[in-house]
Parts: structure tokens; C-alpha cells; sequence
């Protein structure tokens, strides 16, 4: 990472949820959670633990010069609700092809 920039990511033991409009869209107890620096902590969620059926990929993509490149998935009534990394740069490497959901719960 750069001077002053930092990500770290440990193995949670936190019970995600991801739920929308009353349907479970993601529930896993084996996230991913990244913390990074001016942002808030983000569960990626592994692929197992989604509910992909129920995504539709958006065409949107953005990039982050510590991550690489992020491809979004929306659902109805909800744009670009989720990202993946499919090839993260290698600092990050563990979340490779995770989800990660703007709005998530733990329980």
C-alpha cells in the first residue's frame, strides 16, 4: 500500500446478512472483512454464500488504484448493490471473486 493508505483483511467470525426488499441475498459466517483506510469496514462475502441467481450483472465498473478493478451486480430497485473483484491487485488477492454488498447486517 501507499504511505499513509492502508488495507488489511482477517477472516471474520461475524454472521452477514444481506437482506432486500424482504428476500435474503447473501447470508455467510465465513466473511472476509477489509478495512481500509477513510473507509468503513466492508464483508466480502465468498460466492458459496450469495445468492447469485438473484443478481444481474449492471455493466458498471469502477476502479481503485489499491484494488484494482470492481465489477457491479444490481437487483430490482437497487443499482450497482454489489461488487467483485475478479482479479484484485495481489495486496488483496484474498478477495478475489467475493462479494461485497453496500448494505449488509450482522447478527
Amino acid at each position: 500500500m501507499t504511505r499513509g493508505h492502508d488495507i488489511t483483511i482477517e477472516q471474520g467470525s461475524e454472521h452477514v446478512r444481506v437482506v432486500k426488499d424482504g428476500r435474503v441475498l447473501a447470508e455467510s459466517l465465513r466473511p472476509l472483512v477489509l478495512r481500509e483506510t477513510g473507509c468503513p469496514p466492508r464483508y466480502y462475502l465468498p460466492p458459496e454464500d450469495v445468492r447469485t441467481d438473484l443478481l444481474t450483472p449492471s455493466g458498471t465498473s469502477t476502479h481503485c488504484p489499491f484494488k484494482g478493478d470492481a465489477r457491479y451486480w444490481s437487483v430490482p430497485g437497487a443499482a450497482d448493490l454489489v461488487w467483485a473483484y475478479a482479479d484484485p491487485k495481489p495486496d488483496v488477492a484474498a478477495i478475489k471473486n467475493h462479494f461485497c454488498f453496500y448494505d449488509t447486517e450482522t447478527v
